[in-house]
């Protein structure tokens, strides 16, 4: 049974690192075979070439004419990518936002993945305060986050976190918790 595992949550929460922590334990655990596909790494270098012509501004991943045109062709073609690993058998550890996939519930409608019942699906929901997730993007100096934090305000009006009882898809990872605690509550829930 292919496994299909989405790291979800905003910008600062640590969902890659987690991603990227997690797939080598998944394999020794499992013995099983994964591919990390990152939103970002997928498409960071296209986005830019599209960005610097659309609004002067490469590094734009957050703007209204970022949205508007790319945001869901990124989205499609990853999960596109995944599908097709998950079609030759391998697992696929999924990186990205997500964030209105994931209040719509998307991410569990099996029509909208474009996958069957034989694929497991495991949605992993990082978050952390606003104020922490706003000095870790701040700290990594990435210029992709630039528009984020020089609009801020308007940013954050897209910022949510899912509740247990409206969202039990998913599992909620608060990341402001100790490393190894949180990543031995990943593991555990992810059965590895």
């Amino acid at each position: 049974m292919p496994r299909l595992i989405f790291f979800c949550g905003h910008a600062g929460t640590g969902k890659t690192t987690l991603a990227k922590r997690a797939l080598p334990a998944l394999h020794r655990a499992t013995g099983e075979s994964f591919c990390l596909l990152d939103k970002d790494t997928l498409y960071g270098d296209y986005s830019s070439a599209v960005m610097g012509v659309l609004t002067g501004d490469p590094n734009d991943r957050d703007s209204p004419p970022y949205l508007q045109h790319l945001r869901e062709p990124e989205y499609a073609g990853l999960m596109k990518t995944a599908r097709e690993n998950l079609a030759l058998g391998v697992n696929c550890i999924v990186v990205g936002p997500l964030s209105r996939e994931v209040r719509a519930h998307k991410l569990t409608d099996r029509a909208w993945l474009g996958v069957g019942d034989e694929v497991q699906v495991r949605i992993v929901w990082v978050h952390l305060r606003e104020d922490e997730a706003r000095q870790r993007i701040a700290a990594r100096g990435n210029p992709n986050d630039a528009w984020k934090l020089a609009h801020w305000d308007d940013y954050r009006t897209r910022l949510f976190m899912p509740s247990a009882q409206d969202h039990p898809e998913l599992l909620l990872l608060d990341n402001s918790e100790p490393a190894e605690r949180v990543f031995e509550t990943l593991m555990t829930a992810l059965g590895g």
